[in-house]
């Protein structure tokens, strides 16, 4: 029996329209009646298939870790992560040269040689040479009677440039129903992207600002750089907004 086949079944069996098991999901209904015809293509990628599994087993009463292994079996899985020898073969052996004892005969021999081009060099010096001799730093002149002594200008202080310092942004989500979240940073790296569970917090953090995309803007609530900001939507509604480091205002 096919995983459509279930699903239609047993949806039937809970005397359930397509429109209110979409209610209860929140998965639309074209992606509903696909996946009952066995056809996972609206569903996205790998990862948001099986949560879509999950999620209607959940509210149908079905096994979801068995859902899940059927969808493996006949969609074929995951792709097989690469073995790592396989990413450490070397085409070519690499040859490592032998570190070579000091030739210590030769360094004695260089060293005797400067000793004695120095010895020469100072028996050829003259011996009438006179030594060079300082020159006295001249006194400053006395200052004339009556007269003011001079103030030296004040030196201003030194000072240091201000740096200044980038506050990180922290976000921060529970789920009050299960919640799908896309967040990413300032230049577009995926920080996670998928289904946060009901009752469950993660938090987010990043330099200078992050982008969040919630499917149902009201199974979370939401707290950004320490500000509770609620339920940032109603129930179905999209979300998408951009944090920075500052506190932001509630919608």
């Amino acid at each position: 029996m096919s995983i459509g086949t279930i699903l239609t079944e047993a949806r039937q069996q809970a005397e359930l329209t397509v429109a209110q098991l979409s209610d209860r999901t929140r998965i639309r209904e074209p992606v509903i009646a696909a996946m009952e015809r066995d056809d996972f293509s609206t569903c996205g990628a790998y990862f948001y298939t099986r949560g879509h599994l999950r999620v209607l087993a959940k509210a149908l009463g079905l096994d979801a870790d068995e859902m899940v292994r059927l969808y493996d079996e006949e969609c074929g899985g995951a792709p097989a992560p690469l073995p790592a020898s396989a990413l450490f073969v070397a085409d070519t052996p690499i040859k490592i040269r032998e570190a070579k004892a000091p030739n210590w005969t030769m360094a004695m021999g260089v060293a005797l040689a400067i000793v004695m081009v120095f010895g020469v060099i100072r028996m050829m010096g003259s011996p009438n040479q006179e030594p060079v001799r300082t020159a006295a730093r001249a006194a400053p002149p006395a200052a004339a009677p009556g007269a003011r002594p001079k103030v030296p200008a004040a030196v201003p202080p030194l000072t240091r440039p201000v740096q200044t310092v980038e506050h990180p942004v922290v976000v921060r989500i529970s789920a009050v129903r299960p919640a799908w979240v896309n967040v990413r940073d300032a230049k577009g790296r995926q920080l996670f992207e998928g289904l946060i569970a009901q009752g469950k917090t993660e938090t987010f953090t990043a330099k200078k600002k992050i982008q969040l995309q919630l499917a149902n803007a009201g199974s979370v609530r939401l707290m950004v750089n320490g500000k509770d900001l609620g339920m940032p939507g109603k129930d179905g509604q999209r979300f998408q907004e951009v944090y920075g480091p500052g506190v932001p205002s509630p919608r």
